[in-house]
């Protein structure tokens, strides 16, 4: 099944919908994690006046140097154990939304395609052959980073925080196998990244059962799970996010995520 949550002139705080196979909309009476019950009303994209995030996430974890290929590209070496960092979910965006690039670091923002995991029950210890069944579905997702900071501050909460960071949308998939998702990202129409998941470090499955160890993973929690290869700091010369840029993230199954990005005023 695909999902989709938006604000239309008759829905103005917002409603969840059935994505239909002809495109149409079939809006839903409850939430996301709810049986999916008709509020008898069939609308068309055309009708949204806005997206809205997928899912209003408790935490927003995030997966650094989880694909073989970027972790050559940057010249480190791959992790023992899946590399933890925590994005603020005021950085939260929707599709359509504007990434801003603040006026503290505007000189090194950058784009990362990422396959987000939604977590749909409570997880705590879970082995990882049962990990996927607490997942409820995936999404795309966008890690913008603000390289400079990333490698002044020495850690990287600050740099992957900015307010606009974490756009993440516009649909959640059920029933997705993860092992083998082709993920693109488009800036202004040209194809910067793309790979599959196949070359991820960590499997999902393992991302789930490892971060469930640690922490208890409650229904919403966005597990931001790496990128590919061609992330534009790494680039000669580094490609670099600037006002008037518009990005995609397409992924396989999914759909295609898309932000313009502006200068902060």
């Amino acid at each position: 099944m695909k999902f989709v949550r938006f604000i239309t002139a008759r829905y103005p705080q917002g409603r969840y919908g059935l994505v239909e196979e002809d495109g149409t909309i079939r809006v839903l009476k409850g939430g996301l994690f709810d049986p999916p019950e008709p509020a008898g009303e069939i609308i068309k994209e055309a009708d949204i006046t806005r997206y809205l995030p997928p899912v209003d996430p408790p935490n927003i974890l995030a997966i650094g140097r989880n694909y073989v290929e970027h972790a050559k590209e940057t010249a480190d070496e791959l992790p023992k154990a899946p590399l933890l960092f925590i994005k603020a979910t005021t950085a939260l965006i929707a599709h359509e939304d504007n990434i801003v690039i603040p006026s503290a670091a505007p000189a090194q923002v950058d784009y990362e395609a990422e396959l987000v995991a939604i977590i749909g029950r409570k997880a705590k210890h879970v082995p990882v052959e049962k990990a996927l069944e607490y997942v409820f579905g995936f999404t795309c997702g966008h890690d913008v980073s603000a390289r400079d900071c990333q490698q002044s501050d020495g850690q990287w909460a600050r740099a992957k925080s900015f307010d606009t960071f974490a756009p993440m949308g516009p649909y959640v998939v059920t029933g997705l196998d993860p092992s083998n998702v082709r993920i693109r990202m488009r800036v202004n129409g040209e194809t910067l990244q793309d790979q599959s998941t196949k070359d991820m470090v960590f499997s999902v499955a393992y991302l789930v059962s490892y971060l469930s160890q640690s922490m208890t993973l409650a229904p919403g929690t966005a597990i931001y799970t790496g990128t590919p290869c061609g992330v534009g700091i790494a680039r000669k010369p580094p490609v670099l996010l600037k006002a008037g840029d518009a990005c995609e993230v397409d992924i396989e199954g999914i759909g295609v995520l898309r932000n313009r990005v502006v200068a902060e005023h």
